[in-house]
């Protein structure tokens, strides 16, 4: 109000001023986040110095990429973990369940093996052998993630367990004996989930095997469980029903919602209900597990049928049960009660990880959203730069582009939206689709079951979400993962050179269909009149 002249606007205090309106929410985040630390750290006395820069807990896939970049940018770090290297992907959950999938489908295949114009037969193989081959498999990729590489990485590796004294203190149980006291500025807990086992009555009494102990208990049986109950319809169920059908089983699979696989689209449920029935899976969807009981020695798993109004139970009696039903976060015994930190459900934290003491980070399965191992070794990243350099630049975990697959036969990828998420969110949205039973090299393959659905607004080849059905799924989306990363649409798909004949093809189709309809009709009709005219 006081500017009289040019000059007045271009004066050192109105410069200043106007600085100081521009930052002066950044210097009262900056104060406010000062007066949150000393709050939540007024019980504790910090140390004057640290005896290494980052503390890890946990060897899974979160633990073992922050600790390699904390050694990788030359921090010191130690890594703690009781168990096995590798976590639950490598010794129980991803690794030995693709092993035995890839078995299970051999199988399937020397069964028909008219669709390759050969003699169908009957496999004949050896149950103990299958196994076998998975805790071979195991061994092969265990190198990859031993404490021998990390320790040539930089990475302190201590085998015990670790408990938190206090935001900056943990102390190690050792495996041998003996405790060990360190001292950190920063903390990460990526101690991974285990198996939920729901609680029926009788099921501690009758037995039962989870995804993680299944390997041990099942490698020294000559031959697959007679009658295996399965307990979810979700992935790891499906994906274990599927191939202990095709290994001999007689498998029943329960699943209280409508449908297996809920999460995606309902043609996609009913493609997957499809596939695994075929493979010799009795599903009973919308069916409830009561309870577990022995009679005459022999083990039988009661439920009861949903919405028919009526009470009838029914027995369905197995050899072995797997319980399926999910994973609950692995938070107890670590010290994170005493310090204030919720343990009964996954761990709270911010966009940059930070758990209620901005030093002490969480990665991996305790977090979600996503249980995933490559959504764990995402995390891992965000939690060591931001562990380590937070004072400096923090990054908010970017969660946009999370692709995942299922591995039945066959196999179901997805990154994004599908058409039920569009739906729910009210989004104006088209749908493009592509059959294999177009594409040339499924054909060769005999495998033409399948299909992909990208998901686009009105009008645009912006890819919102893309699901693929066939095999190699996991593969092809890989594609559409990197364009939607980056920005790219399908134009940009359709212009890209796929080698002939790939099943990578099916997804420039996808984008030539999405192009054929949205062809410019009133070009093409002019052109038609070019073309006439230059004919003459």
């Amino acid at each position: 109000a006081q500017i009289e002249s040019l000059s007045g606007i271009l004066s050192l205090d109105l410069i200043l001023s106007f600085a100081l309106l521009g930052v002066f929410p950044f210097i009262a985040k900056g104060i406010l986040n000062v007066f949150k630390k000393r709050r939540v750290y007024k019980s504790y006395t910090k140390p004057k110095s640290f005896d290494r820069n980052m503390i890890v807990i946990g060897a899974g896939a979160g633990g073992l990429v922050t600790s390699y970049i904390a050694a990788a940018v030359k921090a010191k770090v130690t890594l703690i973990e009781a168990g096995e290297m590798g976590g639950d992907c490598l010794n129980y959950g991803c690794v030995p369940s693709k092993a035995i999938i890839k078995s299970a489908k051999i199988a399937e295949q020397i069964r028909h093996c008219e669709h390759y114009g050969l003699e169908n037969m009957t496999p004949q193989f050896s149950f103990k052998k299958v196994m076998a081959r998975v805790h071979k498999v195991i061994a092969d990729i265990a190198p990859h993630d031993s404490i021998e590489r990390y320790t040539n990485l930089g990475v302190d590796v201590v085998k015990g367990y670790g408990k938190l004294i206090d935001p900056w203190t943990v102390e190690i149980k050792l495996n041998d004996g003996g405790t060990q006291t360190l001292t950190a500025r920063t903390i990460v807990i990526a101690t991974g989930a285990r198996p939920f086992v729901p609680p029926l009555p009788g099921i501690e009494e009758t037995g039962y095997v989870t995804s993680d102990t299944l390997w041990d208990k099942f490698a020294t049986l000559d031959e697959a469980p007679k009658k295996l109950v399965v307990l979810g319809g979700g992935p790891i169920g499906s994906e274990l029903a599927q191939s202990f059908a095709r290994l001999g089983s007689s498998v029943t699979q329960i699943e209280m919602a409508e449908r297996i696989m809920i999460k995606e689209d309902v043609e996609v449920s009913t493609f997957a209900h499809e596939a695994l029935s075929e493979s010799g899976v009795n599903i009973l969807t919308s069916h409830q597990a009561l309870r577990c009981e022995a009679r005459d020695g022999k083990k039988f798993i009661i439920v009861k049928r949903l919405n028919e109004g009526n009470n009838e139970e029914i027995a369905i009696e197995y050899d072995e049960l797997l319980c399926a039903v999910g994973r609950s976060a692995r938070l107890k015994g670590y010290g994170l009660e005493a310090l204030g930190i919720e343990t009964n459900r996954p761990i709270v934290t911010n966009e940059y990880l930070e758990t209620l003491y901005p030093n002490i980070f969480a990665a991996g399965d305790i977090v979600g959203p996503y249980q995933f191992t490559h959504v764990a070794a995402h995390q891992g990243w965000y939690a060591a730069v931001n562990g380590l350099f937070g004072n400096l630049k923090k990054f908010k975990v970017d969660y946009r582009v999370i692709p995942w697959t299922t591995f039945i036969d066959p196999e179901v990828a997805r990154v994004g939206l599908n058409e039920q998420d569009a739906i729910h969110k009210g989004i104006d949205f088209e749908i493009t689709r592509f059959e294999f039973e177009e594409l040339d090299r499924a054909i060769t393959d005999s495998a033409t079951k399948g299909f992909i659905k990208v998901i686009t607004p009105k009008g645009k080849d912006k890819i919102l979400g893309v699901t693929v059905v066939s095999e190699h799924a996991g593969d092809l989306i890989a594609e559409f993962v990197l364009a939607m990363k980056h920005g790219l649409g399908l134009n940009k798909i359709l212009g890209t050179i796929h080698s002939y004949p790939t099943w990578a093809e099916g997804n420039k189709y996808a984008a030539g269909e999405w192009k054929r309809a949205h062809a410019p009709e009133k070009v093409l009709n002019m052109l038609e009149k070019y073309h006439t005219w230059r004919r003459g």
